[in-house]
């Protein structure tokens, strides 16, 4: 079975690199034949994240963006599967949806073999490239910014209680990133009446914010897991609010200007 691109890419000319990846749509035969129905809508996905931040090119900002849904493997869990949360969540590999129902038929499940050839042909060339462009651009700038974007329902009972805020910032407790950036972050989203926000809530980033944020090595790493209420028709499934989408366009701007304003002691 051949599997088409992993990801699509677009070098950047400024330090910081973003990563999206969970917004893939696409499925191998292996999973597409059988998913559950409640599975096949991909309710899970980080519906519309690229279309969320049109601006990126203009600024040069780099992007890698993942074309395969999560539910064929997860490119923010490491290779080895190994439980990133002590709560309940979903792994490399999702047997389950974010509302515990099964995400294949029974029996059903993507083989071994299938699993093995999605590390090799997805997991492993998206890293790889997201690796390289941050060697490229701390070889450049002398430093390198990753911020790890996001989308996530605003109420999911089987990973966190009531309400999600809207803009979720996680550093890994303030391992992945100069705590300077994270509070200049902090403060641009203060200035943001229209929108609740915290730091290091429920989602303190994934395997992609631990894994490469190394601020030691001058390489920085930021997620932003954003509320899908904050641009999604209510009620409609997965659609864009073409209002909602207006007003949130600038406000994530002024988070990726934040971004590229900063730069660590050692570049000042």
């Amino acid at each position: 079975m051949m599997l088409s691109a992993a990801f699509e890419f677009r070098p950047g000319t400024t330090p910081l690199l973003v990563s999206m990846p969970h917004a893939g749509l696409k499925l191998s035969d292996a999973v597409s034949a059988g998913l559950s129905d409640d599975a096949k809508s991909l309710p899970d996905t980080d519906w519309f994240v690229p279309e969320l931040y049109p601006f990126l090119a203009q600024m040069g900002v780099g992007v890698i963006s993942a074309n395969y849904s999560r539910y064929v493997i997860d490119l923010n869990r490491p290779e080895d599967d190994q439980p990133l949360y002590a709560t309940k969540t979903t792994g490399l590999f999702p047997q389950i949806l974010f509302d515990g129902s099964a995400t294949f038929l029974p029996g059903q499940a993507p083989d071994d073999q299938a699993r093995q050839q999605a590390i090799a042909k997805i997991w492993q060339p998206y890293h790889q490239r997201l690796r390289a462009e941050l060697d490229r651009l701390k070889a450049r700038f002398g430093y390198a910014l990753l911020f790890d974007a996001h989308s996530i329902a605003a109420e999911v009972p089987m990973l966190f209680e009531g309400r999600l805020p809207d803009f979720n910032l996680g550093t890994h407790d303030g391992a992945s990133c100069d705590p300077a950036l994270a509070a200049a972050l902090q403060r641009t989203l203060q200035q943001q009446s229209d929108y609740s926000h915290v730091l290091n809530g429920r989602f303190k980033g994934g395997y992609i914010t631990r894994h490469y944020g190394q601020p030691a090595e001058n390489i920085h790493a930021v997620q932003l897991e954003l509320s899908q209420a904050t641009y999604l028709q209510q009620g409609a499934g997965y659609q864009l609010d073409s209002a909602k989408l207006k007003h949130l366009h600038p406000q994530l701007q002024q988070l990726i200007e934040t971004m590229l304003a900063w730069q660590p002691d050692s570049q000042r």
